[in-house]
């Protein structure tokens, strides 16, 4: 079964397949801006994209991937950043980098092949905007910043489908896509942004004058310099639909003439406790926040896994103690196994509900029946690799304050994929069986906690 994925752009779940003669499947995820510590929200993005990695790897091989992830170390943020704490620009990228990569180390998340920098790649953005001006898709506004041209390119929407509600003025998605500098239209963009006091020496020479590059060019130009002038896959949250991803589209496909991305792909959004987080509700997690609280970097990947990735998923507290229990029965079960060097396909249904539009939380409930079942032969390897797949470091967790046996904990989980399936008949024979091992199943909107029944 081949790896089949929704596709944003034409709005149907589609095969994944490498398009070039070398047989290499290359994919782009957007990374991080590197000026704060990258929160919870974010990182289901990169799990997701790091489960995908690992999917791709094991149907076309390790060596047949090229995954880049690029680090956005210029833009607003960051300057504003570098700016109020009196440092340069590169130090404070660099301290937020480190931080970000520790945090993937700790979610057990493989690094990308490549990891470009947007300052690293100024000549390369240059180019392309050059090529833009040249072709008439650009133009540059009296302050000296250079900016595309929407109403130069035909397609501009079919991503966001933008056009169909209208790119008006006041509209709210056209004041999403219009930066604050001049320009001919609001819905144009910024290529490149002329010097500015407060920019401080963050700026770089350019045909246009000094400056610095726009939010959007960057992450054609990376794209375009390690993976070509079209991808396979292009990837990210599905806040970066529109404008950003959009904006890709339109100047790379100008700038190029050909078609830029083969097959989008977006997560929906992780909200904390029912709602979007935000500073203000304070419930804008970090990893290191949840790791104060007691819990391990691994339950934060179960629990970012538990939803399907095109769902929105409630995250809570108790996701993360489900989550903690989940795992110890997986380390003890593990424990159980004879080695082996044969992977048996034991494991086989893990990695149909992967294929299958990245069911992640299908893919956890299959483990946890072959684990109760024991069907087929399962051994140390072929549980392994489904671990591999799924990226959960068993040595990397934290034991509970009470360990649930494996039976029960394989009963809880194949009710939890009963309830998602509205299969209510046989979720509430599920919770019947739960009782009668005298455990009761608590259900929450993002997943359950178990506990035992008082004698």
């Amino acid at each position: 079964m081949a790896i089949q994925l929704f596709d944003s752009l034409k709005r149907e779940i589609r095969s994944l397949q490498p398009s070039q003669p070398d047989g290499v499947f290359r994919f782009y995820n957007c990374g991080p801006t590197v000026y704060a510590p990258a929160h919870i929200g974010n990182f289901r993005a990169f799990v997701i994209n790091d489960v995908l990695r690992r999917l791709l790897e094991l149907e076309f091989g390790a060596g047949k991937v090229k995954h880049v992830r690029n680090l956005t170390d210029v833009d607003d943020k960051t300057i504003k950043r570098a700016r109020d704490e009196g440092r340069p620009l590169a130090a404070v990228t660099r301290e937020w980098t480190d931080k970000f990569h520790a945090d993937c180390v700790a979610l057990n998340c493989l690094p990308p092949h490549v990891e470009p920098t947007a300052t690293g790649h100024i000549p390369e953005q240059v180019d392309m905007i050059d090529v833009l001006m040249k072709k008439g898709n650009a133009y540059r506004a009296a302050d000296g910043s250079v900016y595309f041209k929407v109403s130069s390119f035909d397609d501009y929407g079919r991503l966001s489908r933008v056009k169909e509600r209208e790119l008006q003025p006041g509209n709210a998605l056209k004041a999403a896509a219009a930066d604050a500098d001049e320009k001919e239209d609001v819905s144009d963009f910024a290529l490149w942004k002329a010097h500015k006091d407060e920019d401080g020496d963050n700026s770089w020479d350019s045909p246009w004058g000094r400056g610095r590059p726009g939010w959007h060019i960057e992450c054609s130009a990376m794209s375009k310099k390690h993976l070509g002038e079209t991808i396979d896959l292009h990837t990210g949250g599905v806040d970066l639909l529109f404008p950003h991803h959009e904006n890709e589209i339109a100047q790379s496909e100008c700038c190029n003439g050909r078609t830029f991305a083969l097959h989008w792909f977006h997560n929906e959004h992780l909200l904390v406790d029912g709602k979007k987080m935000s500073k203000s509700l304070g419930n804008m997690y970090t990893l290191d926040d949840l790791v104060a609280k007691g819990f391990s970097p691994m339950a934060l990947r179960y629990a970012l896994l538990s939803g399907h990735p095109r769902k929105q998923l409630n995250f809570t507290l108790d996701s993360l103690h489900a989550a903690e229990s989940a795992l110890a029965t997986l380390h003890g079960f593990r424990s159980s196994l004879p080695a082996s060097g044969i992977v048996h396909d034991a494991f086989a249904s893990v990695f149909t509900a992967l294929k299958d539009d990245l069911n992640t939380p299908a893919a956890l409930g299959a483990l946890f029946t072959i684990i109760n079942r024991r069907s087929g032969e399962v051994d140390l390897a072929s549980f392994d690799q489904a671990m591999f797949a799924l990226g959960l470091d068993l040595e990397k967790t934290t034991a509970p304050k009470s360990e649930v046996p494996a039976a029960v904990q394989a009963i809880a989980e194949k009710r939890w994929a009963a309830k998602q399936a509205k299969d209510f008949a046989t979720a509430d024979a599920l919770r019947k069986d739960l009782a009668a091992t005298g455990w009761s199943m608590l259900d929450r909107k993002d997943g359950y906690s178990l506990e035992p029944l008082k004698k």
